[in-house]
């Protein structure tokens, strides 16, 4: 290899794409899309008043130095649900760090559902995401993210890596949740402890902020016996926290729980158990 080869920077997967959303004649309408990269969004036909939005990153996974940003705004009443055309990949990561920043504003009695499908974490990948949500008063937000740490059917494992995940949502202008979560170097070790996931390798976050949150606590507890998770609510806002031994049996919990958080409707039809 020569020394102009050597130096030469490796092509990197770089998007952008901005979805805006109002609402006429009682439906939710396209108000502003925009796609550069390998950032795309489809909108898929729905039957009722609602919008539905499928992120794209055509370039089939991340790697060290991908950036990918989205932004998602529903206007007053607007409803959307957010997903993506198929679960994430995040492979070995030879240099740099794969950065996805999501920015969603939710307008007054509007709602927004973020509802990606997986991460899939491949060993020695590297991953910095972020998440900020602007909330107005009356607005209600769902969030899912969930996380597989390889492929258990395809015998995939992590052993080393690095996932950062950083969440600040705000309602009416207040900062009304923020997380942030690290797992570094030795990946298997940490998951390995009890205090952590106790050796399993899938794993969830459910976040909802709205009037409804205490309600729907009463009603998510009890999908929660028998698995690995918890539930709590207080402020205004919902929390669900869920550790299964593979993505199939984490679907199988997380789907009657975002039913449930959606009033009875399914997932997107691009989930597939």
């Amino acid at each position: 290899m020569t020394n102009a080869a050597a130096a030469t920077r490796p092509q990197r997967a770089e998007g952008r794409a901005h979805l805006a959303a109002k609402t006429l004649d009682g439906r939710t309408r396209l108000q502003e899309l925009y796609q550069e990269g390998a950032a795309k969004i489809r909108l898929p036909d729905t039957f009722d008043s609602s919008m539905e939005a499928v992120i794209i990153n055509t370039a089939g996974g991340l790697t060290g130095g991908d950036r990918m940003n989205w932004s998602v705004v529903a206007g007053p009443g607007a409803r959307i649900d957010v997903t993506t055309q198929a679960c994430e990949k995040i492979y070995k990561a030879s240099a740099g760090t794969a950065e996805v920043n999501t920015s969603i504003t939710v307008g007054a009695s509007a709602r927004v559902d973020w509802l990606p499908q997986e991460t899939i974490l491949f060993d020695r990948s590297s991953l910095f995401r972020r998440l900020e949500v602007d909330i107005e008063d009356d607005a209600e937000f769902l969030a899912v993210e969930a996380i597989l740490l390889g492929r258990k059917a395809m015998g995939e494992a992590v052993d080393t890596g690095l996932f950062r995940d950083r969440w600040r949502i705000r309602k009416a202008g207040r900062l009304c949740h923020a997380e942030g979560l690290q797992m570094q170097g030795n990946v298997a070790s940490l998951a390995g402890a009890d205090a952590v996931l106790g050796g399993k390798v899938a794993f969830a976050t459910v976040l909802y902020v709205g009037p409804r949150a205490e309600a729907y606590l009463g009603a998510v507890r009890p999908l929660l016996d028998g698995h690995m998770g918890g539930a709590s609510s207080w402020a205004g806002k919902l929390i669900v926290r869920l550790s299964a031994p593979d993505g199939f049996a984490l679907r199988k919990i997380l789907i009657p729980i975002i039913s449930t958080l959606r009033n009875g409707a399914p997932v997107p039809k691009v989930w597939n158990l």
